[in-house]
């Protein structure tokens, strides 16, 4: 865990790469550091999501529900990987559930905020999503794969 201000940790993570200062003082001046307890739950399926988050140190993973037993981890997200994006799509309600794996830090950032900016400044907003859209696009593909692997109906190529 690191004491480096917020706007220094995001320009090491590739989701953020390119954005221009600005952007990026917008960011840090909306987001708080957050400390994780091993096995802490960061957000549940179907609550409001207002929020996202940047990996700083130890791991998080996205998980699903199961119809029963225990929750299906989909994906490890490690340091400078980007966390959630519900807080983006109306209805703003979390379709994953998200657990640090070990003692972690992250970067919360005011999702309501950074909407309210992206409505606001098209450009900052166009940028975002585009990043977050290619974020989406790979959580869904890992999601889809791992559930294959993991409730493959008998016989099932």
């Amino acid at each position: 865990m690191t004491d480096a201000p917020i706007s220094d940790r995001l320009k090491r993570a590739p989701l953020f790469a390119g954005l221009p200062a600005e952007s990026l003082a917008f960011l840090a001046a909306h987001a708080r550091v957050r400390r994780l307890q091993d096995n802490e739950v960061v957000f549940h399926t179907g609550e409001r999501a207002n929020h996202f988050y940047l990996v700083t140190s130890g791991h998080v993973s996205v998980e699903v529900a199961a119809i029963e037993g225990p929750s299906l981890p989909l994906q490890e997200l490690g340091p400078d990987t980007v966390l959630g994006w519900s807080w983006l799509i109306p209805p703003h309600r979390w379709s994953f559930q998200a657990r640090a794996t070990a003692p972690s830090e992250v970067i919360e950032f005011d999702g309501a905020a950074v909407l309210a900016e992206c409505e606001s400044n098209p450009k900052f907003g166009y940028a975002l999503l585009k990043r977050f859209s290619t974020l989406m696009s790979e959580r869904l593909q890992y999601a889809r794969q791992r559930m294959v692997e993991e409730w493959r109906p008998e016989g099932f190529a």
